[in-house]
């Protein structure tokens, strides 16, 4: 006559690993699907016109390309400048080519990214005509 083996539960230090595994990862897992809707899914699209005052690649680990829009005034009104972030190479460098030029940036807005690591501003620059 055979005994039969009963399954036995996991000893209790396979289980705290466990739960230590799912309290450092399931956090992680969402930071990073945060992310990566707070950095497709824009807020608002738009354009603004203007001449290129400062664009400059910045950044410590991520490097993204920063930059202001000296948006053309009204005699007798306050400048008003438009910051923006670029994080295609291709579009920083048809920006650069264009300095001085009256110019048209389109953009998308993404609000609630949530590091300074992929731009300084909530404006990313997606594209750019020259409008003179």
């Amino acid at each position: 006559m055979s005994k039969e083996t009963q399954p036995t539960a996991p000893p209790k230090r396979s289980r705290w690993k466990l739960w230590l595994i799912l309290v450092l990862l399931v956090p992680i897992v969402i930071f990073a699907l945060y992310t990566v809707i707070a950095l497709h899914w824009s807020y608002a699209t738009g354009e603004r016109a203007g001449y290129i005052q400062k664009f400059s690649k910045q950044g410590w680990l991520v490097k993204t390309w920063e930059g202001e829009l000296a948006m053309v005034n009204l005699p007798g009104t306050a400048p008003e400048k438009f910051l923006f972030t670029v994080r295609d190479d291709a579009v920083a460098a048809r920006i650069t080519a264009v300095m001085g030029k009256r110019v048209a940036l389109v953009y998308e807005e993404h609000r609630g990214v949530p590091s300074s690591a992929f731009g300084e501003t909530q404006n990313y620059v997606v594209d750019v005509r020259v409008l003179e």
